[in-house]
């Protein structure tokens, strides 16, 4: 039997699944951000109709999910699997979210690599034979986000220059194991890799060595080069993040032209006060699949390397005085079935 494993951490996928539908929900602040026009939902209350920021990210997902699945002219029913996942405790984003769905649910947590942990997963199930249509949703929500691992809004908390804001959104992608594309054809699981970084304020500086470890080891293994992709992008290291993932691969002599980053892409840092960017699983999410996807659709890019990074914290380790663990899984979009 063929190996689908290709040097020590990436998958080679043997049946590509395709990108059936997918779809991108977001609050007021992120519409009116320079991707506002890319999403297919700008909700205008961020209570999305609910009494809780909690409840309000949880229907944020329900749109997200809805209309993925009415781009890809295919019922909830006939999914065989939801892989999804939030940064609030236990998942309950995405589980309440999930339960009158009547369909097969694997919650997930991997900070704000999620979307790219849960394209990682719907994609294997589908060339292993174990699905034929999965989703992969993730999400966050500026509100629920700083009341569970910073201050609430009420206390009026100075934000420090490396902060990011995170973003308000959700993303969905339906993946099939039938389609025109574009493909999913590889994907790069990454190490858990920690440097001592402890400022829960910057997240960037704590994740940017994990998206180098994780791009290291997909060139590695793949044979390609940062050239062989029309686009790199990161979601979501901010703009100090990515500076410093610049830097770790100049020490290498490797240079990009193609390396940008979901959490400088969301927002306009002038005129919207974000610091360092957007974050949040609903960062990377929202751009996949409000911008990114589109521009593969339309031809505008051939191959895209989307890098989910996260910063596996809590408010727990954080009073401990523990350091913040980084991590960042690769997933290859391309254009054509062979890659």
């Amino acid at each position: 039997m063929r190996s689908k494993k290709c040097g020590g951490q990436t998958l080679s996928f043997l049946s590509p699944p395709s990108v059936a539908g997918f779809a991108a929900v977001v609050g007021k602040k992120e519409g009116e951000g320079p991707l506002g026009a890319c999403f297919d939902i700008v909700e205008q209350d961020d209570t999305f109709g609910e009494t809780s920021w909690e409840k309000a990210e949880s229907a944020m997902q329900g749109l997200a999910l809805r209309a993925a699945l009415d781009k890809a002219m295919r019922p909830a029913s006939a999914l065989d699997v939801i892989f999804a996942g939030d940064l609030l405790n236990q998942c309950i984003a995405s589980s309440f979210a999930a339960r009158g769905q009547k369909v097969p649910f694997l919650g997930l947590y991997g900070a704000c690599s999620t979307m790219a942990e849960s394209l990682v997963l719907a994609a294997m199930a589908i060339d292993g034979g174990f699905a034929s249509l999965t989703a992969s949703v993730a999400s966050s929500h500026f509100c629920s986000a700083e009341r569970q691992y910073r201050t609430p809004l009420e206390y009026g908390g100075q934000r420090t220059p490396t902060a990011q804001w995170t973003v308000t959104g959700s993303g969905a992608v339906v993946l099939s194991q039938d389609g025109e594309g574009p493909w999913i054809t590889h994907a790069t699981i990454g190490r858990v890799v920690d440097k001592g970084v402890k400022d829960a304020n910057n997240m960037g500086a704590a994740m940017a060595p994990a998206a180098y470890d994780t791009l290291t080891a997909h060139f590695a293994d793949t044979g390609r080069r940062p050239s062989d992709y029309d686009l790199i992008v990161t979601g979501d290291l901010g703009s100090l993040g990515l500076e410093l993932l610049q830097d770790l691969f100049h020490m290498d002599g490797v240079e990009f032209s193609n390396l940008d980053d979901c959490g400088v892409r969301i927002y306009d840092a002038q005129s919207q006060d974000v610091h360092c960017g957007g974050s949040g699983c609903g960062c990377s999410a929202a751009v996949l699949t409000g911008q990114l996807l589109p521009r593969m659709r339309e031809g505008r890019c051939r191959r895209l390397l989307f890098c989910g990074t996260g910063a596996l914290l809590s408010p727990t380790s954080t009073m401990q005085g523990e350091s913040i663990p980084g991590i960042c899984h690769a997933v290859a979009f391309s254009a054509s079935k062979g890659g």
